[in-house]
């Protein structure tokens, strides 16, 4: 019980990587409360944790708009007593080249992506800094803060911009005993993305990608759980990157250096 009594609110947990953290921290003894748009998913979420014996609460809430985000806060609070962890996990993902962009596009992506956690993490911080008994503020980033990934500008903008928010959060919150910290996920298999991942785009992932695999959402969740947890109380600022060795291979899948 790596989390026992711990306070956590989960953005974004109705489905994919945020719903796999909800179930594990909940499994780990947390309290979970969901933030989430989608209150259907959410339920359902909530009503699965419940089933097994866990503590979860769900509710409304657009991430990207600052009066949503205050009553979801109080909600949350009101029924947890407190946050010790937050985990920024809503992300949406549009497509077109930068010259075709949108600006309502752009706007869109970035108040979801970004603007969110701007919001969510400092109405946490000011709990937690009140409260006086540390924390802990975990972003799913993805490798794409680092890498291109064409035809989504916006995405990486609000990527790239999440970790260095994070990185001026661990930086000033150090005092407070708070850390953040973010992981980068690679390709991972989520409602979301399953579509996406269809036999020609698996084939050359399995090329391009050492460990020749698409990750389960729930190999994310654990790395939230150390993040969240006490065992990663003298990190901040860092990121996790799990993406069965992707951004470290500068190999050419099936290409020979020297022929005969």
């Amino acid at each position: 019980m790596r989390l026992e009594n711990k306070k956590v609110v989960v953005t974004g947990a109705a489905c994919g990587i945020g719903k796999a953290i909800a179930q594990r921290f909940a499994r780990e003894g947390a309290t979970v409360c969901i933030l989430d748009i989608n209150d259907g998913e959410a339920a359902k979420v909530v009503e699965g944790i419940r089933e097994k014996g866990g503590n979860a609460h769900a509710f409304h809430c657009d991430v990207g708009d600052s009066a949503a985000v205050g009553a979801a806060f109080d909600a949350a609070l009101e029924t947890m007593g407190g946050i010790d962890v937050l985990i920024n996990n809503t992300g949406v993902i549009r497509q077109s080249p930068v010259i075709e962009t949108s600006e309502e596009d752009w706007d869109h992506i970035i108040k979801t992506n970004l603007k969110s956690v701007f919001l969510c993490t400092q109405r946490a911080l000011k709990e937690m800094v009140a409260a006086g008994n540390g924390g802990r503020i975990v972003g799913i980033s993805s490798i794409h803060s680092v890498l291109s990934e064409p035809n989504c500008c916006h995405y990486t903008a609000s990527k790239g911009g999440m970790e260095s928010f994070l990185r001026t959060v661990a930086t000033e919150m150090a005092p407070h005993k708070i850390t953040a910290n973010f992981i980068r996920p690679g390709a991972t298999y989520t409602e979301l993305t399953v579509p996406m991942y269809t036999e020609s785009v698996k084939n050359a992932l399995y090329k391009r990608v050492p460990l020749a695999e698409i990750a389960e959402a729930s190999w994310i969740a654990n790395a939230a759980l150390f993040l969240a947890s006490d065992e990663s109380r003298y990190m901040t600022g860092q990121d996790i990157t799990i993406d069965g060795g992707f951004v470290m291979d500068g190999s050419l899948p099936d290409a020979e250096y020297w022929e005969e």
